[in-house]
């Protein structure tokens, strides 16, 4: 029996089949960088998993047939689960869960092994890098936050599982756009925005409430420092933690600063500072030199032209197109 594992062409996408569960079980070792000790798969059935690798998070989607037993190591990640077809049964931290189709769960504590049984599973997992985890739930650029402890493993609510899908489901479509997904900038940008969705999904023991300290700091001195940073630093992934350093204040200072003076968010303002760069490259760019609308955009972070093109309209009342073939 042997494996078959296909780039499909689609950048950071691979796919995976055997009907060798050995081979199966490497290769979900490798995959997931931990150790499985697996018991009751066999042989003669399809073992199928797809990736979709955005750097510090991947996309994944599996179909483990019949029923076995995993007793897998600390996976130093964080694994969200979605069942679409099959059980599953998870213990971990003397927690046991069983999933059923449409649940959405954390596969286990980061950092602690956990036992689970599948049966007949076809699903989707999630895995992010824990930095990224940290990096938007930091609350002081000055010191290094506690680790990030999960108090519970299923959703806070239907209403976050089905944002948590919805945003899973956007993520996917901008890896599998090849051009998109080559892009420092929008990748960067999707793993903090699967962090964030992750946080506000699940219960966890990251700190997001405004200090005495935050409000004092949220001046219009700091203010100018983050502007200042965002306009030098537009065109580079940079982040919150990275705006707030150049500041010297909390992330929650920075955001209280741009909410207090001028009613924005820090990100929003760095996107609209991102749409100028595309407007002033759009006035000058020779469309007759094979220049695009989408290939400007994308280098600045901009992926899904529709809503581009929309936010473009809103701010300078014209069709991005019409600015490149009417400069």
């Amino acid at each position: 029996m042997t494996a078959e594992v296909a780039d499909t062409g689609t950048r950071g996408r691979v796919e995976f089949s055997t009907t060798d569960p050995d081979l199966a079980i490497d290769y979900l070792q490798s995959a997931y960088g931990t150790n499985m000790r697996v018991s009751g798969a066999r042989g003669g059935y399809v073992y199928a998993h797809s990736r979709l690798d955005g750097g510090s998070f991947a996309i994944d989607e599996a179909v483990m047939p019949l029923r076995f037993d995993i007793r897998q190591d600390p996976f130093n990640a964080l694994v969200i689960g979605t069942i679409h077809a099959g059980r599953f049964e998870r213990e971990c931290g003397g927690i046991t869960e069983r999933f059923l189709p449409g649940d959405v769960f954390i596969d286990a504590e980061p950092t602690l092994p956990a036992t689970v049984r599948m049966l007949d599973i076809r699903g989707q997992t999630v895995m992010l890098d824990l930095a990224v985890l940290a990096q938007v739930a930091a609350t002081s650029p000055t010191r290094t936050p506690g680790p990030i402890r999960f108090t519970g493993y299923q959703p806070v609510s239907p209403a976050v599982a089905e944002q948590w899908r919805h945003t899973v489901s956007y993520l996917g479509e901008m890896l599998g756009n090849t051009e998109a997904a080559a892009q420092p900038l929008i990748r960067g940008n999707a793993a903090r925005l699967l962090a964030a969705t992750a946080l506000t999904t699940f219960p966890n023991t990251a700190v997001t409430a405004l200090t005495a300290q935050d409000r004092h700091d949220a001046t219009t001195a700091t203010l100018r420092r983050a502007t200042a940073f965002i306009e030098q630093h537009a065109q580079s992934d940079i982040n919150m933690a990275d705006i707030a350093t150049a500041a010297n204040v909390s992330i929650r200072a920075v955001q209280c600063a741009f909410r207090r003076h001028l009613d924005t968010t820090p990100m929003a303002h760095l996107r609209a500072v991102r749409l100028d760069h595309v407007h002033h490259a759009l006035l000058t760019a020779d469309p007759s030199r094979g220049a695009t609308v989408t290939d400007i955009a994308t280098r600045w972070g901009f992926y899904n032209y529709t809503r581009f093109a929309a936010r473009y309209r809103r701010t300078y009342g014209v069709n991005p197109r019409h600015t490149l073939h009417n400069r």
